[in-house]
């Protein structure tokens, strides 16, 4: 299953309300719109989302469990920061996995679904001439993962998902600071004709290259970030 967007419908009718509201407070994390360290405040978030505090209270506990949020003794809850070691260890186990499913792929793919993958950057880069930031970061997270469901192992799709979902926000600051993006098509389209040619070690190449060079623009991204905010800190 991949990662929602805002243009799905996440009010459903027949789930608890607990639920509709962890779901719209979870994407608004991972899209960034709820930044990391910002704080969670029940009343507040009730109001904007039309709900009772209850509803919002259980929210925040399962992203809590999910580790997107944090309770600090005295402070309350507030969107979880990621630290320079933790980023580390999710980056180095995607690149891991990533490598893994790209050379399992590569022996069982079928045609069917390399035109599927190809389908699926057409759309990425329409996202990018038109520079729909959401666009890009929900289709590059469905490109890979129709390349993890043809490696055949769903353990490790299950975890590549939620490594990728624990990254999404600073992928999609990423790609919203970034101003070209058409080096990611293009790394697509290779990973696409190594998968053809049924060249593992051409196809475990790519990837690896196409997720360092986004690995090093989150670490740009977080590093602008930390900056900003020690200018902040100095003018307050």
């Amino acid at each position: 299953m991949s990662l929602p967007s805002y243009t799905d419908s996440i009010n459903d009718a027949f789930l608890p309300l607990r639920d509709t509201v962890f779901n719209q407070l979870r994407l608004q994390i991972l899209h960034g719109e709820l930044k990391p360290g910002e704080r969670l405040m029940e009343v507040a978030l009730a109001e904007k989302l039309g709900v009772s505090r209850t509803p919002v209270r259980e929210a925040i506990r399962m992203l809590e469990q999910e580790g997107l949020a944090v309770l600090l003794p005295r402070r309350g809850a507030h969107v979880a920061s990621i630290d320079n070691k933790q980023l580390e260890d999710m980056l180095e186990a995607r690149r891991t996995l990533e490598a893994f499913t790209v050379n399992a792929a590569c022996g069982r793919i079928s045609r069917a679904q390399i035109e599927e993958l190809r389908q699926f950057n057409m759309k990425f880069r329409e996202a990018v001439k038109s520079g729909d930031t959401v666009a890009m970061a929900d289709l590059d997270f469905i490109f890979h993962e129709a390349i993890a469901r043809a490696a055949g192992n769903k353990r490790i799709m299950e975890m590549l998902q939620h490594l990728r979902e624990q990254l999404f926000r600073y992928q999609y600051e990423y790609l919203k600071d970034t101003a070209d993006h058409r080096h990611l098509v293009e790394e697509h389209e290779l990973i696409c004709r190594a998968f053809e040619e049924g060249d593992n070690n051409k196809a475990v190449e790519i990837i690896k290259l196409h997720i360092d060079d986004q690995e090093l623009g989150i670490y740009y991204q977080l590093e602008k970030e930390n900056r900003s905010k020690t200018k902040k800190r100095r003018f307050e």
